[in-house]
């Protein structure tokens, strides 16, 4: 008895069961069965069967006696090896080496506190791709204070692979809010985060024209942002050997003062943008004609306010439309708060002047709109009113900004330093990546300012890794592919995506119809890929093991191909 195909030309084979008999001297054949509707692994069972072999459930044959998430991992691992990344930390293998890279991949994949970190990694393949199986925290603590030694080494690394004579690099600080009282960096200072009144740590990332990161520096919480730029300046100059380069901050990074330092040196340009008062001053001037936006966004004015500077002037239409809506929104809700105590006031539950002035002075500039309210206070009484001419200024200038920089003309026109400007909110995009959505450096937990300046280092170097994964998989997420673009669109109307980018946003699909990805789920779907490690049943516990990883689906080997390409 055994299985015969037979192939047909244009269809699948048929599959039949036959039997072999003797009719005198000759060999005849019949037909059982006709198997062609079984599956392939059903026939080969049947296979099986005719030769003699003994079938049983497949938990009889082995056991699975741990299951571990590992497609995440492979793809960090990857992405880190493509990148030569422990070369990066360190020449020579070391312990220390490997647990600073586990520690990073482990930020990427599933940020927690050191301690959290050493029991979370062994439900992945982490600690057993990387070699630290038996790294307690205590080990964790001693290779964060190694990483902070060669914090200089490592950085200056980064910067030669990256940085050249005469590039962009873009500057911008943050900071993250502070668990404890005891580290000497926490102080109470400005919160980005909106956590008032709490303990506050800077940090300032410096990063290249295209955002990926370069350096960190960790500063007191009531450090203001211009006083760590020009020390910047002379870290490009000094440790990393940047001679000639073009340094692109906000408003509020590059000051007056650092202006004034770097005009002295001819080898250091500089991109930034005027204060809403300074821009109030050139209109009030004539310097700037506001009927000059009526048939066009943009253009270049100067100004003997500023010598020897060119000012880039540009208006957005929809940016005008949104702050008009949000001063509008703004006012109402201040009146809303003054006539609950207009209110009070004329109830007699609220009087006398003082009385009446201090609940008043609580809520009149909370929205930061006092100045276009005109107010009447007396013993028993509350008027108020708003002031248009004021508004109505404010309004004029609305959707309004100026690019402020030394650049020349011959080496950028003024919609390239736009753009240059606007490349800013890269950096703005690595800080709400390290600080929420996926590397999560806040709160922090440590006490030692070692500690803390490791730990905001260990994070930059995770945004490193994530930033080139990212890049890597645009074409498999919802993000624009077509980053040429944005050299020759109109730099000051709003940004828009690609057609094709538009198209995977609005069908969450890509061009094959599989599902569109987000860098987070794309993650999510890789962690589908599990090793098993397996060992025949009701064995002994040194029993020899086998281990069986599940195979990729053709998304998951796409993922892991496109990193496979990385190159440094």
């Amino acid at each position: 008895m055994h299985i015969h195909i037979v192939p047909n030309r244009d269809s699948s084979p048929t599959v039949l069961l036959r039997e072999s008999y003797r009719d005198g001297n000759k060999v005849c054949k019949r037909t059982l069965a006709n198997l062609s509707a079984l599956t392939t692994s059903q026939i080969e069972s049947i296979r099986g069967v005719l030769r003699g072999e003994v079938l049983c459930p497949v938990a009889q044959t082995f056991e699975i006696t741990h299951s571990r998430a590992h497609g995440h991992v492979q793809a960090v691992a990857l992405t880190m090896q493509r990148l030569g990344f422990a070369s990066l930390l360190a020449s020579k293998p070391c312990t220390e080496r490997d647990l600073v890279q586990a520690m990073v991949a482990s930020r990427i994949i599933c940020p927690s506190t050191k301690l959290a970190t050493t029991r979370m990694w062994h439900t992945s393949t982490l600690a057993q791709e990387f070699g630290v199986l038996d790294a307690t925290e205590d080990d964790l603590y001693a290779a964060m204070d190694w990483l902070l030694a060669g914090q200089d080494r490592i950085q200056k690394k980064l910067a030669a692979r990256h940085l050249r004579e005469d590039s962009l690099v873009l500057y911008d600080l943050s900071s993250s809010y502070f668990e404890g009282t005891h580290c000497p960096l926490a102080k109470l200072g400005y919160s980005r985060d909106g956590k008032r009144g709490t303990l506050q740590v800077n940090y300032g990332l410096l990063t290249d024209d295209r955002g990926c990161p370069v350096a960190i520096s960790v500063h007191e919480g009531n450090t203001s942002d211009c006083t760590t730029f020009m020390p910047q300046v002379q870290r490009l100059r000094e440790e990393f050997g940047i001679q000639r380069m073009v340094m692109v901050g906000d408003r509020g990074m590059i000051s007056q003062k650092a202006i004034d330092a770097m005009s002295q040196d001819v080898d250091v340009a500089w991109i930034t943008a005027l204060r809403s008062s300074s821009i109030r001053t050139l209109v009030e001037q004539r310097h700037l004609q506001l009927g000059l936006f009526d048939e066009r966004n943009l253009l270049e004015i100067s100004s003997p306010d500023f010598p020897g500077e060119r000012l880039v002037a540009c208006r957005n239409p929809e940016l005008a439309k949104m702050r008009g809506h949000t001063r509008d929104d703004l006012l109402l809700a201040t009146e809303k708060n003054l006539h609950k105590i207009k209110v009070r006031v004329d109830v007699d539950k609220l009087v006398g002047k003082d009385n009446i002035g201090v609940a008043v002075g609580k809520v009149i500039n909370q929205y930061k709109v006092a100045k276009h309210f005109e107010l009447v206070i007396t013993d028993s009484s509350l008027s108020f009113t708003r002031i248009a001419d004021n508004i109505a200024a404010e309004a004029a200038l609305d959707g309004l900004y100026i690019i402020r920089t030394s650049v020349q003309a011959q080496r950028m026109d003024a919609a390239t330093c736009v753009r240059t400007y606007k490349s800013l909110a890269q950096v703005e995009r690595a800080f709400r990546s390290i600080k929420t959505m996926d590397l999560k450096v806040r709160p922090i937990h440590h006490r030692l300012e070692g500690r803390v300046r490791a730990h905001i280092f260990l994070c930059m170097l995770a945004y490193y890794v994530e930033w080139h994964m990212r890049e890597t998989w645009r074409e498999l997420m919802f993000a624009d592919e077509d980053q040429a673009a944005k050299l020759v669109r109109d730099p000051v109307a709003p940004a828009k995506r690609s057609n094709a980018a538009m198209k995977k946003v609005h069908g969450h699909a890509l061009e094959d119809g599989t599902p569109a990805h987000s860098y987070a789920t794309l993650m999510k779907d890789l962690e589908t890929i599990v090793r098993n490690t397996c060992r025949t049943p009701k064995s002994a516990g040194d029993a020899p093991s086998f281990q069986i990883t599940t195979m990729a689906s053709d998304k998951q080997k796409r993922a892991i191909d496109l990193i496979s390409q990385i190159k440094m």
